[in-house]
């Protein structure tokens, strides 16, 4: 257990990003993750909205439960009350601890724009932290506090995005988008600003860190101007893109 917690610090030599351990445990989360989300959507599919609601209130509660109880292992039990500055909501996948509940718990266009959010960015975000997340597996033992609730947080994100989808709580109306872009935005504005004043590295706007982005870090050369806003920009086209293939299937639908 004591290794598990790694208080004081991890004994275990990190097994590797892309290590059969690394790829056989995502791959156990995502695998849970995708069988949990399509049972649940299509069984609730038919189903009032407030029952279908009720599912992603539990994701809801899940997912800032698994966070909270992270936060105060590191702060409190292991004694490192800074750590919550590194344990911020401002990573595309933490930011689910607050559409999420978002999507839960408000009502009219917030309630859909979150929705939206969650559904766009949840299962993208599963993906990137968990097989890409070369910044955590390279660093930490597979088995560990880090990444085992940050895989627990990130498989939560991915579930409520594939449910919204199988159940049929997806919104996406045009009416929305702008809302959309403004959360993502907001949150890239302040994931800078933490950047800046802590130092830190959210929404990977410093750095690759090991990820994906370190393909763009390259390209340009670690510039501090082009490389974030070469990331918010491959944000902004993937909502544009998600949308936009979104809408065309709708279109062909109903030309059926």
């Amino acid at each position: 257990m004591k290794e598990f917690f790694g208080f004081g610090g991890y004994t275990r030599t990190p097994e590797g990003y892309l290590s059969w351990q690394h790829l056989l445990f995502v791959s156990l989360l995502m695998a849970g993750m995708v069988l949990l989300a399509v049972l649940l959507g299509r069984r609730m599919r038919s189903r009032a909205e407030k029952e279908k609601n009720s599912v992603l209130i539990g994701a809801a509660i899940a997912i800032d439960a698994v966070e909270l109880f992270n936060i105060v292992m590191h702060c409190v039990v292991a004694q490192d009350p800074l750590k919550w500055l590194q344990m911020l909501p401002l990573f595309l996948c933490t930011v689910q601890l607050i559409t999420l509940p978002l999507a839960a718990f408000a009502h009219g266009r917030i309630k859909e724009a979150a929705l939206d959010f969650v559904l766009i960015f949840g299962i993208l975000g599963a993906v990137m932290g968990t097989f890409a997340a070369g910044q955590n597996y390279a660093a930490y033992p597979v088995l560990s506090l880090d990444n085992v609730f940050s895989g627990l947080t990130h498989a939560i994100a991915g579930f409520a995005s594939l449910y919204i989808a199988f159940s049929g709580m997806t919104s996406l109306k045009k009416r929305n988008i702008g809302i959309t872009y403004l959360i993502l935005i907001g949150i890239c504005a302040l994931a800078y600003v933490a950047d800046v004043l802590i130092p830190y590295n959210y929404m990977f706007l410093m750095r690759g860190d090991g990820t994906p982005y370190d393909l763009f870090y390259d390209l340009v050369n670690g510039n501090p101007v082009l490389y974030p806003l070469c990331v918010v920009a491959l944000f902004l086209l993937y909502i544009a893109v998600f949308y936009g293939v979104c809408f065309l299937l709708r279109k062909k639908k109903r030309a059926k």
